[in-house]
Protein backbone atom coordinates (compact mmCIF):
# COMPACT_ATOMS: atom_id res chain seq x y z
CA UNK A 1 0.00 0.00 0.00
CA UNK A 2 2.32 2.68 -1.06
CA UNK A 3 2.37 6.25 0.46
CA UNK A 4 0.75 4.17 3.82
CA UNK A 5 2.81 3.08 7.27
CA UNK A 6 2.77 -0.50 8.39
CA UNK A 7 3.24 -1.04 12.05
CA UNK A 8 4.73 -4.51 12.18
CA UNK A 9 5.45 -6.74 15.40
CA UNK A 10 8.92 -8.47 15.26
CA UNK A 11 9.43 -11.76 17.43
CA UNK A 12 11.91 -9.61 19.88
CA UNK A 13 8.53 -7.53 20.71
CA UNK A 14 9.93 -3.99 19.12
CA UNK A 15 7.68 -2.08 16.80
CA UNK A 16 9.29 -1.12 13.75
CA UNK A 17 7.55 1.09 10.79
CA UNK A 18 8.69 0.80 7.11
CA UNK A 19 7.65 3.19 4.49
CA UNK A 20 5.52 0.55 1.57
CA UNK A 21 8.17 1.71 -1.40
CA UNK A 22 10.11 -0.66 -3.82
CA UNK A 23 13.12 -0.34 -1.65
CA UNK A 24 11.63 -2.45 0.94
CA UNK A 25 12.24 -5.87 1.22
CA UNK A 26 9.59 -7.96 3.79
CA UNK A 27 10.62 -11.15 4.48
CA UNK A 28 9.16 -13.78 6.99
CA UNK A 29 10.86 -17.19 7.79
CA UNK A 30 11.12 -19.33 11.33
CA UNK A 31 13.73 -18.76 13.32
CA UNK A 32 16.26 -21.08 15.24
CA UNK A 33 13.44 -21.90 17.54
CA UNK A 34 10.92 -22.50 15.15
CA UNK A 35 8.57 -19.21 16.01
CA UNK A 36 7.26 -17.07 13.07
CA UNK A 37 8.82 -14.25 12.22
CA UNK A 38 9.11 -10.87 10.07
CA UNK A 39 11.57 -8.80 8.67
CA UNK A 40 12.22 -6.06 6.28
CA UNK A 41 15.15 -4.36 4.66
CA UNK A 42 15.21 -0.48 3.72
CA UNK A 43 18.18 1.25 1.53
CA UNK A 44 19.92 3.90 3.08
CA UNK A 45 18.70 6.94 1.68
CA UNK A 46 21.92 8.84 2.34
CA UNK A 47 25.03 5.71 2.02
CA UNK A 48 26.32 4.36 -0.88
CA UNK A 49 27.60 1.27 1.23
CA UNK A 50 28.42 -0.01 5.19
CA UNK A 51 31.81 -0.53 5.55
CA UNK A 52 31.56 -2.43 8.41
CA UNK A 53 29.18 -5.31 7.03
CA UNK A 54 32.56 -6.34 4.96
CA UNK A 55 34.39 -6.38 8.40
CA UNK A 56 31.33 -8.64 9.60
CA UNK A 57 31.45 -11.01 6.77
CA UNK A 58 35.58 -11.67 7.18
CA UNK A 59 34.95 -11.96 10.70
CA UNK A 60 31.67 -14.42 10.27
CA UNK A 61 34.73 -16.47 7.92
CA UNK A 62 37.34 -16.77 9.91
CA UNK A 63 35.13 -17.85 13.05
CA UNK A 64 34.10 -20.85 10.22
CA UNK A 65 37.21 -21.30 9.66
CA UNK A 66 39.09 -21.12 13.31
CA UNK A 67 35.90 -23.64 14.54
CA UNK A 68 36.83 -26.18 11.82
CA UNK A 69 40.56 -25.83 13.09
CA UNK A 70 39.74 -26.47 16.27
CA UNK A 71 37.33 -29.76 15.41
CA UNK A 72 40.37 -31.39 13.71
CA UNK A 73 42.49 -30.80 16.89
CA UNK A 74 39.89 -32.02 19.35
CA UNK A 75 39.56 -34.97 16.77
CA UNK A 76 43.20 -35.56 16.84
CA UNK A 77 43.25 -35.06 20.41
CA UNK A 78 40.97 -37.31 21.03
CA UNK A 79 42.96 -40.33 19.17
CA UNK A 80 46.09 -40.03 20.64
CA UNK A 81 44.36 -39.73 24.44
CA UNK A 82 43.16 -42.95 23.15
CA UNK A 83 46.91 -44.70 22.20
CA UNK A 84 47.08 -42.88 19.01
CA UNK A 85 50.65 -41.41 17.87
CA UNK A 86 50.21 -38.05 18.79
CA UNK A 87 52.07 -35.94 21.43
CA UNK A 88 49.26 -36.70 24.07
CA UNK A 89 49.45 -40.12 22.97
CA UNK A 90 53.33 -40.39 23.70
CA UNK A 91 52.46 -38.88 26.82
CA UNK A 92 49.72 -41.15 28.25
CA UNK A 93 51.24 -43.97 27.38
CA UNK A 94 54.84 -42.81 29.16
CA UNK A 95 52.54 -42.21 32.32
CA UNK A 96 51.01 -45.74 31.71
CA UNK A 97 54.64 -47.05 31.93
CA UNK A 98 55.63 -45.02 35.38
CA UNK A 99 52.33 -46.68 36.78
CA UNK A 100 52.80 -49.95 35.85
CA UNK A 101 56.93 -49.69 37.28
CA UNK A 102 55.83 -47.73 40.37
CA UNK A 103 53.29 -51.19 41.01
CA UNK A 104 55.78 -53.77 40.40
CA UNK A 105 58.44 -51.39 42.95
CA UNK A 106 56.01 -51.30 45.26
CA UNK A 107 55.09 -55.33 44.92
CA UNK A 108 58.74 -56.01 45.34
CA UNK A 109 59.33 -53.51 48.46
CA UNK A 110 56.34 -55.36 49.87
CA UNK A 111 57.96 -58.72 49.64
CA UNK A 112 61.45 -58.22 50.94
CA UNK A 113 59.82 -56.64 53.74
CA UNK A 114 57.71 -60.32 54.61
CA UNK A 115 61.21 -61.98 53.72
CA UNK A 116 62.93 -59.47 56.31
CA UNK A 117 60.05 -60.12 58.67
CA UNK A 118 59.96 -64.17 58.42
CA UNK A 119 64.01 -64.06 58.39
CA UNK A 120 64.16 -62.20 61.84
CA UNK A 121 61.48 -64.35 63.20
CA UNK A 122 63.22 -67.37 62.35
CA UNK A 123 66.91 -66.36 63.57
CA UNK A 124 64.64 -65.18 67.09
CA UNK A 125 63.42 -68.87 66.85
CA UNK A 126 66.36 -70.47 66.49
CA UNK A 127 68.53 -68.33 69.38
CA UNK A 128 65.72 -68.69 72.17
CA UNK A 129 65.66 -72.50 71.36
CA UNK A 130 69.44 -73.40 70.22
CA UNK A 131 71.69 -71.25 72.61
CA UNK A 132 74.91 -73.72 73.10
CA UNK A 133 76.22 -73.99 76.54
CA UNK A 134 77.84 -70.95 78.43
CA UNK A 135 75.63 -68.54 76.62
CA UNK A 136 73.37 -68.89 79.58
CA UNK A 137 70.50 -68.72 77.10
CA UNK A 138 71.01 -65.11 76.35
CA UNK A 139 69.07 -63.89 73.19
CA UNK A 140 71.73 -62.42 70.73
CA UNK A 141 74.68 -64.72 72.24
CA UNK A 142 73.93 -67.51 70.25
CA UNK A 143 76.29 -69.79 68.12
CA UNK A 144 74.48 -70.02 65.09
CA UNK A 145 74.33 -66.34 63.42
CA UNK A 146 72.80 -67.54 60.44
CA UNK A 147 69.66 -69.87 59.73
CA UNK A 148 71.78 -71.66 56.92
CA UNK A 149 72.50 -74.74 59.41
CA UNK A 150 70.16 -77.00 61.01
CA UNK A 151 71.39 -77.64 64.55
CA UNK A 152 71.80 -80.96 65.70
CA UNK A 153 70.60 -82.00 69.16
CA UNK A 154 73.10 -80.22 72.09
CA UNK A 155 73.98 -83.22 73.51
CA UNK A 156 76.39 -83.83 70.52
CA UNK A 157 78.29 -81.04 72.55
CA UNK A 158 78.16 -82.26 75.51
CA UNK A 159 81.91 -82.07 76.62
CA UNK A 160 84.12 -84.06 78.80
CA UNK A 161 85.22 -81.93 81.58
CA UNK A 162 83.47 -79.53 84.15
CA UNK A 163 82.76 -75.59 82.86
CA UNK A 164 85.39 -73.10 83.90
CA UNK A 165 84.12 -70.01 85.18
CA UNK A 166 86.78 -66.99 85.98
CA UNK A 167 85.31 -64.98 89.60
CA UNK A 168 83.76 -61.68 88.55
CA UNK A 169 85.89 -59.85 91.06
CA UNK A 170 88.94 -60.58 88.15
CA UNK A 171 87.26 -60.32 85.49
CA UNK A 172 86.07 -56.61 86.60
CA UNK A 173 89.27 -55.79 87.13
CA UNK A 174 91.08 -56.79 84.30
CA UNK A 175 88.31 -55.14 82.04
CA UNK A 176 88.90 -52.24 83.95
CA UNK A 177 92.94 -51.90 82.96
CA UNK A 178 91.88 -53.31 79.47
CA UNK A 179 95.64 -55.45 79.02
CA UNK A 180 96.82 -58.06 80.56
CA UNK A 181 99.22 -57.61 83.46
CA UNK A 182 103.31 -57.73 82.62
CA UNK A 183 103.75 -60.09 84.88
CA UNK A 184 101.95 -62.99 82.61
CA UNK A 185 105.12 -64.90 80.42
CA UNK A 186 104.98 -68.33 78.41
CA UNK A 187 102.07 -70.66 77.60
CA UNK A 188 98.92 -70.99 79.70
CA UNK A 189 95.05 -70.93 79.30
CA UNK A 190 92.72 -68.38 77.76
CA UNK A 191 91.73 -66.30 81.12
CA UNK A 192 90.46 -63.03 79.23
CA UNK A 193 90.27 -61.05 76.27
CA UNK A 194 90.27 -57.06 76.13
CA UNK A 195 88.55 -54.70 74.15
CA UNK A 196 88.97 -54.63 70.47
CA UNK A 197 90.82 -51.52 69.00
CA UNK A 198 90.57 -50.60 65.14
CA UNK A 199 93.80 -50.99 63.67
CA UNK A 200 92.35 -50.23 59.94
CA UNK A 201 89.42 -49.91 57.49
CA UNK A 202 88.61 -51.11 54.17
CA UNK A 203 87.11 -49.07 52.31
CA UNK A 204 85.60 -50.83 49.49
CA UNK A 205 83.11 -53.63 49.38
CA UNK A 206 85.69 -55.77 48.56
CA UNK A 207 87.06 -55.73 52.48
CA UNK A 208 83.81 -56.42 54.06
CA UNK A 209 85.31 -59.81 54.85
CA UNK A 210 88.91 -59.76 54.79
CA UNK A 211 92.24 -61.10 56.79
CA UNK A 212 95.16 -59.51 58.51
CA UNK A 213 98.59 -60.78 59.68
CA UNK A 214 101.80 -60.70 60.83
CA UNK A 215 104.57 -62.99 61.30
CA UNK A 216 105.51 -64.02 64.36
CA UNK A 217 108.62 -65.74 63.24
CA UNK A 218 109.43 -63.45 60.09
CA UNK A 219 112.10 -64.27 57.66
CA UNK A 220 114.53 -61.12 56.69
CA UNK A 221 113.83 -58.48 54.38
CA UNK A 222 110.44 -59.24 56.31
CA UNK A 223 110.37 -57.83 60.22
CA UNK A 224 107.80 -58.86 62.65
CA UNK A 225 106.33 -54.95 62.01
CA UNK A 226 105.78 -56.11 58.25
CA UNK A 227 101.89 -56.35 57.73
CA UNK A 228 99.82 -57.93 55.40
CA UNK A 229 96.19 -58.03 54.37
CA UNK A 230 93.59 -59.53 52.19
CA UNK A 231 90.29 -58.54 51.13
CA UNK A 232 88.41 -61.82 50.80
CA UNK A 233 85.11 -60.13 49.32
CA UNK A 234 85.11 -61.91 45.23
CA UNK A 235 85.39 -64.97 43.17
CA UNK A 236 89.19 -63.82 42.00
CA UNK A 237 91.39 -62.82 45.17
CA UNK A 238 94.72 -62.89 44.08
CA UNK A 239 96.15 -59.26 45.89
CA UNK A 240 98.42 -59.44 48.63
CA UNK A 241 98.91 -55.78 50.26
CA UNK A 242 101.69 -55.79 52.12
CA UNK A 243 102.62 -52.85 54.68
CA UNK A 244 105.83 -51.68 56.31
CA UNK A 245 104.05 -51.28 59.49
CA UNK A 246 100.61 -51.20 61.25
CA UNK A 247 100.62 -47.13 60.87
CA UNK A 248 100.88 -47.72 57.35
CA UNK A 249 98.05 -49.98 57.09
CA UNK A 250 95.77 -47.71 59.01
CA UNK A 251 96.46 -45.27 56.16
CA UNK A 252 95.62 -47.70 53.58
CA UNK A 253 98.77 -47.35 51.68
CA UNK A 254 100.84 -50.50 50.95
CA UNK A 255 104.37 -50.74 50.21
CA UNK A 256 103.97 -53.18 47.40
CA UNK A 257 101.14 -55.22 46.06
CA UNK A 258 101.62 -59.37 45.75
CA UNK A 259 99.40 -61.08 42.91
CA UNK A 260 99.25 -64.51 43.85
CA UNK A 261 99.74 -66.96 41.15
CA UNK A 262 95.94 -68.80 41.96
CA UNK A 263 93.19 -67.38 43.70
CA UNK A 264 92.87 -67.96 47.28
CA UNK A 265 89.28 -69.11 49.19
CA UNK A 266 88.18 -67.23 52.26
CA UNK A 267 89.66 -66.04 55.34
CA UNK A 268 91.98 -68.48 56.51
CA UNK A 269 94.90 -67.29 55.57
CA UNK A 270 98.31 -67.20 58.09
CA UNK A 271 101.64 -65.94 57.45
CA UNK A 272 104.44 -67.78 59.16
CA UNK A 273 108.87 -67.74 58.57
CA UNK A 274 108.66 -65.71 55.29
CA UNK A 275 105.45 -67.81 54.27
CA UNK A 276 101.62 -67.12 53.56
CA UNK A 277 100.06 -70.38 53.75
CA UNK A 278 96.30 -70.01 52.18
CA UNK A 279 93.45 -72.67 50.84
CA UNK A 280 93.36 -72.06 46.79
CA UNK A 281 89.97 -71.50 45.70
CA UNK A 282 87.62 -74.74 45.21
CA UNK A 283 90.05 -77.25 46.54
CA UNK A 284 91.12 -78.72 49.40
CA UNK A 285 94.57 -78.53 48.84
CA UNK A 286 97.05 -76.21 51.45
CA UNK A 287 99.88 -73.61 49.74
CA UNK A 288 102.95 -71.91 50.94
CA UNK A 289 103.28 -68.79 49.14
CA UNK A 290 107.20 -67.35 49.47
CA UNK A 291 106.92 -64.10 50.04
CA UNK A 292 110.76 -63.83 49.16
CA UNK A 293 110.60 -65.58 45.71
CA UNK A 294 107.04 -64.63 44.93
CA UNK A 295 106.33 -67.90 43.92
CA UNK A 296 103.92 -70.86 45.36
CA UNK A 297 107.31 -73.57 46.57
CA UNK A 298 104.84 -76.10 48.12
CA UNK A 299 101.09 -77.30 48.03
CA UNK A 300 99.61 -80.17 49.22
CA UNK A 301 95.68 -82.13 49.10
CA UNK A 302 94.55 -81.88 53.01
CA UNK A 303 92.77 -85.51 52.79
CA UNK A 304 89.05 -85.86 53.12
CA UNK A 305 88.52 -82.28 54.20
CA UNK A 306 85.42 -80.68 53.37
CA UNK A 307 85.47 -77.23 50.82
CA UNK A 308 83.66 -74.24 49.46
CA UNK A 309 80.33 -74.45 51.81
CA UNK A 310 80.40 -78.48 53.08
CA UNK A 311 81.45 -77.79 56.47
CA UNK A 312 82.14 -73.84 56.96
CA UNK A 313 82.02 -71.93 60.42
CA UNK A 314 78.56 -70.68 61.25
CA UNK A 315 78.70 -67.43 59.05
CA UNK A 316 79.59 -69.44 55.87
CA UNK A 317 82.45 -67.20 53.69
CA UNK A 318 83.61 -70.58 52.78
CA UNK A 319 85.37 -71.06 55.89
CA UNK A 320 86.09 -74.76 55.75
CA UNK A 321 89.73 -74.35 55.87
CA UNK A 322 91.38 -72.19 58.62
CA UNK A 323 95.13 -72.18 59.09
CA UNK A 324 96.22 -70.93 62.54
CA UNK A 325 99.99 -69.96 63.82
CA UNK A 326 100.82 -70.77 68.14
CA UNK A 327 103.90 -70.76 70.19
CA UNK A 328 103.91 -74.56 68.89
CA UNK A 329 103.98 -74.13 65.18
CA UNK A 330 101.14 -74.44 62.20
CA UNK A 331 97.73 -75.68 62.65
CA UNK A 332 95.00 -76.29 60.11
CA UNK A 333 91.02 -76.42 61.12
CA UNK A 334 88.61 -78.48 59.35
CA UNK A 335 86.32 -81.17 59.20
CA UNK A 336 85.38 -84.04 56.99
CA UNK A 337 82.27 -86.81 56.03
CA UNK A 338 84.60 -89.09 58.74
CA UNK A 339 84.32 -86.49 61.63
CA UNK A 340 80.48 -85.74 60.95
CA UNK A 341 81.15 -82.47 61.02
CA UNK A 342 83.05 -81.92 64.04
CA UNK A 343 86.40 -80.03 64.41
CA UNK A 344 89.23 -81.37 62.84
CA UNK A 345 92.77 -80.17 64.12
CA UNK A 346 96.31 -80.99 62.29
CA UNK A 347 99.61 -80.57 62.99
CA UNK A 348 101.59 -79.18 59.41
CA UNK A 349 105.22 -78.96 58.87
CA UNK A 350 105.69 -75.36 57.41
CA UNK A 351 107.58 -76.33 54.67
CA UNK A 352 106.52 -79.47 52.95
CA UNK A 353 102.74 -79.14 54.63
CA UNK A 354 102.76 -82.49 55.40
CA UNK A 355 100.13 -83.48 58.19
CA UNK A 356 102.75 -84.33 61.47
CA UNK A 357 99.70 -85.37 64.10
CA UNK A 358 95.64 -84.89 64.04
CA UNK A 359 93.16 -84.79 66.61
CA UNK A 360 89.55 -84.98 66.26
CA UNK A 361 87.18 -83.01 68.17
CA UNK A 362 83.89 -83.26 69.53
CA UNK A 363 82.35 -79.68 69.24
CA UNK A 364 80.76 -78.77 65.52
CA UNK A 365 82.41 -76.55 63.28
CA UNK A 366 78.99 -75.62 62.00
CA UNK A 367 77.84 -74.39 65.40
CA UNK A 368 80.85 -72.12 66.07
CA UNK A 369 81.78 -68.48 64.95
CA UNK A 370 85.68 -69.21 64.32
CA UNK A 371 88.40 -70.44 66.14
CA UNK A 372 91.96 -69.70 67.17
CA UNK A 373 94.88 -71.90 68.71
CA UNK A 374 96.66 -70.51 71.39
CA UNK A 375 100.19 -73.00 73.07
CA UNK A 376 98.45 -75.66 71.46
CA UNK A 377 94.58 -75.25 72.69
CA UNK A 378 91.81 -75.03 70.03
CA UNK A 379 89.37 -71.80 71.03
CA UNK A 380 86.02 -71.29 69.62
CA UNK A 381 83.92 -68.18 69.65
CA UNK A 382 80.47 -68.53 69.98
CA UNK A 383 78.85 -65.96 67.14
CA UNK A 384 79.98 -63.56 65.11
CA UNK A 385 77.41 -61.42 65.35
CA UNK A 386 75.89 -60.81 68.80
CA UNK A 387 77.89 -57.65 70.56
CA UNK A 388 78.95 -59.92 73.78
CA UNK A 389 79.69 -62.99 72.22
CA UNK A 390 81.79 -65.56 74.09
CA UNK A 391 85.01 -67.35 73.79
CA UNK A 392 82.70 -70.73 74.58
CA UNK A 393 84.63 -73.83 74.07
CA UNK A 394 88.40 -75.08 74.70
CA UNK A 395 89.98 -78.45 73.09
CA UNK A 396 93.21 -79.38 74.79
CA UNK A 397 95.75 -81.14 72.48
CA UNK A 398 97.81 -82.44 74.99
CA UNK A 399 94.92 -84.11 76.91
CA UNK A 400 92.51 -84.88 74.29
CA UNK A 401 89.65 -83.42 75.86
CA UNK A 402 87.10 -80.66 75.83
CA UNK A 403 86.01 -78.26 78.34
CA UNK A 404 82.87 -75.44 77.62
CA UNK A 405 84.03 -71.72 79.09
CA UNK A 406 82.15 -68.53 79.22
CA UNK A 407 84.93 -65.46 78.83
CA UNK A 408 83.74 -62.76 77.18
CA UNK A 409 84.41 -61.35 73.56
CA UNK A 410 82.83 -58.11 72.46
CA UNK A 411 82.30 -58.18 68.32
CA UNK A 412 81.98 -54.26 68.38
CA UNK A 413 80.81 -54.02 64.83
CA UNK A 414 79.03 -57.20 64.80
CA UNK A 415 80.09 -59.11 61.73
CA UNK A 416 83.44 -61.09 62.35
CA UNK A 417 84.73 -62.57 59.63
CA UNK A 418 88.37 -63.46 60.86
CA UNK A 419 90.42 -64.05 64.31
CA UNK A 420 93.70 -65.29 64.97
CA UNK A 421 96.04 -65.31 67.59
CA UNK A 422 99.62 -63.77 66.88
CA UNK A 423 101.98 -65.31 70.03
CA UNK A 424 104.70 -62.30 69.04
CA UNK A 425 102.20 -60.25 70.29
CA UNK A 426 100.01 -62.02 72.43
CA UNK A 427 97.16 -60.77 71.09
CA UNK A 428 94.37 -61.80 68.56
CA UNK A 429 94.27 -60.13 65.14
CA UNK A 430 90.37 -60.04 64.05
CA UNK A 431 88.31 -58.72 60.94
CA UNK A 432 85.13 -57.38 61.94
CA UNK A 433 82.83 -55.79 59.10
CA UNK A 434 85.49 -53.72 57.39
CA UNK A 435 87.49 -53.22 60.35
CA UNK A 436 91.08 -54.80 61.16
CA UNK A 437 90.87 -54.94 65.46
CA UNK A 438 93.09 -56.00 67.90
CA UNK A 439 92.43 -57.74 71.01
CA UNK A 440 94.58 -57.90 74.14
CA UNK A 441 94.79 -61.40 76.25
CA UNK A 442 95.62 -62.93 79.11
CA UNK A 443 96.62 -66.36 80.30
CA UNK A 444 96.66 -67.99 83.64
CA UNK A 445 99.14 -70.60 84.47
CA UNK A 446 98.12 -73.85 85.94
Amino acid sequence: MPGAWLPLLLAGGLALSARGDPAALLRRDNDASGRCTYSFTVASPGEGSCPEAGSVAQLREELAALTARLSRLEGAGGVGGMGGSGPRGELQRAKERLEEEKGRLEREKEELGRRLESRTQEIARLRATRCPPGTGGVPGRDALGSTQWEPEPLSYQELKSERTELPASRLLEETALGRPRAEDSGCGELAWVGEPVVLGRADTIAGKYGVWMKDPEPVAPFTRETTWRVDTVGTEVRQLFQYEAAEQLARGYPAKVHVLPRPLESTGAVVYRGGLFFQPRRSRALARYDLRAEAISAERELPGAGYHGQYPYSWGGYTDIDLAVDETGLWVVYSTEKAKGAIVLSKLDPETLEIRRTWETNIRKQSVANSFIICGTLYTVSSYSAPNATVNFAYDTATSTSRSLSIPFENRFQYLSMVDYNPAERRLFAWDSYNMVAYPVRLTHT
